[in-house]
């Protein structure tokens, strides 16, 4: 990938940088951007890692329409995936290499968007113990959606934001208005919930991230023992519950991914296909 991005950088073959103001100038740039991404996946099949998993068929279309119609609106990129799939890693690189590029970027957990359970908590003594009684954290009834579809709707048209924030020691509290999300020009939404009812739809690009259940086992145990002081038995039990629970509301949206992208390939590579997006998009002459 880094050859393309320095045989992109010294290529003199560069066509004039579109009028973006004009529909002429953005369907320009959008046939030049879909033979570019159509490059970019041919060379991740020829990886012995790859990263695309799985590519809508329609996406590119589809993308290709919101670029001609609503320049203006800022870019909302959904990220969802099983739990311990490697998704808030993904945010994290794509925030990381994005500003590194010194664009402007704006990233939001749906985990902050979890019902207040407190009550609940304080009536069965721990979330353990809530959980093993019927509570179903990760079911849709369990977020603030309409909360979350409002707050979507006020940062893709440019609007600044204040969140909830869901403590997340154990208490199940959630405060109100507690975070200020500025909206920027490409803002980045990650968690479970981004794939619900009545807030996929608004995301520009939905992604799915995919990985075995041997290896989101291995960094669910570590991550529960290591960092959150879980017994190995109770950590067990919490996979199961997660198994369960990523089957019956996470896969099902798999199909509806506009990508689907392996939470197991290499960061570094996953970073220069990020930057030959960056390239092509801005090597004009």
């Amino acid at each position: 990938m880094k050859l393309l991005i320095d045989k992109e950088l010294n290529s003199n073959d560069k066509i004039l940088k579109p009028d973006f103001n004009s529909r002429t100038g953005r369907e320009l740039l959008v046939f030049y951007l879909q033979t570019k991404f159509r490059q970019i996946m041919s060379y991740d099949r020829k990886c012995s890692t790859p990263l695309f998993r799985e590519i809508h068929p329609e996406f590119i279309n589809r993308f290709s329409k919101r670029l001609i119609n609503t320049p203006n609106k800022h870019l909302l990129i959904g990220i969802t995936g099983e739990s311990a799939c490697g998704k808030s890693t993904i945010c994290k690189e794509i925030k990381h290499v994005i500003e590194e590029l010194s664009m402007p970027v704006s990233v939001l957990s749906t985990d902050n968007y979890f019902n207040d359970i407190s009550e609940l908590i304080k009536k069965y003594g721990t979330f353990d113990n809530l959980r093993d009684n019927g509570y179903d954290v990760d079911a849709p009834t369990s977020f603030q959606l309409d909360i979350l579809k409002k707050d979507l709707a006020m940062l893709s048209e440019g609007y600044n934001i204040k969140a909830p924030m869901y403590l997340p020691n154990g208490t199940g509290v959630s405060v109100p208005l507690a975070q200020d999300v500025i909206s920027r020009k490409i803002v980045v939404v990650e968690g479970i919930a981004t794939m619900y009812d009545g807030v996929k739809d608004i995301f520009d690009i939905k992604i799915y991230v995919e990985t075995e259940n041997d290896i989101r086992k291995n960094r669910f145990l570590k991550r529960a023992c290591e960092e959150r002081n879980q017994s190995t038995e109770n950590a067990l039990k919490h996979w199961h519950y997660i198994l369960e629970a990523g089957e019956k509301y996470v896969k099902p949206f798999r199909n509806e991914a506009d990508l689907v992208l392996n939470g197991n390939a290499d960061l570094n590579y996953f970073s220069q296909i990020l930057e030959y997006i960056y390239t092509i998009t801005n090597n004009f002459q």
